[in-house]
């Protein structure tokens, strides 16, 4: 299957600016209820008496958010061979409901891989804004994507 994204259209220092959802209370409640039932998460009423003075996503929750936008805007069409994993997640402030989240993302690092010259990782910076342009998350990611074509690793 022909792919749009490989790692060669992932050079050091590009930037992509992504618009994500709005988040809801119903969402919120949803997901916290299953995964982080945290009183602040699931309880409205008193959410209000919380140190965040109202109810707030899961930190958890904001980064599958974002998982998902990444997967609809382009990890879908791309020639993607999964990731290692995610480092230095940082919840910075307080999603709330009717949030509209846009993740910028920054090449970090680009590498072909030494013992699969087919393939290259590349590290993305996320930062997280709300509507407001709050910076709400920040993280660092891996992905590993095939090439178009390949010679030796350098």
């Amino acid at each position: 299957m022909q792919r749009k994204y490989y790692f060669e259209d992932f050079a050091l220092g590009d930037v992509r600016d992504i618009e994500g959802p709005v988040v809801t209370k119903e969402e919120i409640i949803e997901f916290a209820s299953r995964f982080d039932p945290q009183y602040y998460h699931v309880d409205e009423a008193a959410a209000e008496h919380s140190p965040y003075g109202g109810l707030i996503a899961s930190g958890w929750h904001t980064v599958c958010l974002c998982m998902r936008v990444m997967c609809d805007r382009y990890l879908l069409n791309a020639a993607t061979l999964g990731s290692p994993g995610m480092e230095h997640i940082r919840w910075l402030h307080p999603v709330r409901p009717g949030d509209r989240l846009r993740i910028k993302l920054t090449v970090l690092e680009a590498k072909i891989s030494r013992t699969k010259p087919d393939r290259g990782s590349i590290l993305h910076g996320w930062e997280v804004f709300n509507q407001d342009n709050r910076l709400v998350m920040t993280m660092e990611g891996y992905g590993i994507f095939s090439r178009r074509q390949h010679g030796p690793a350098t």
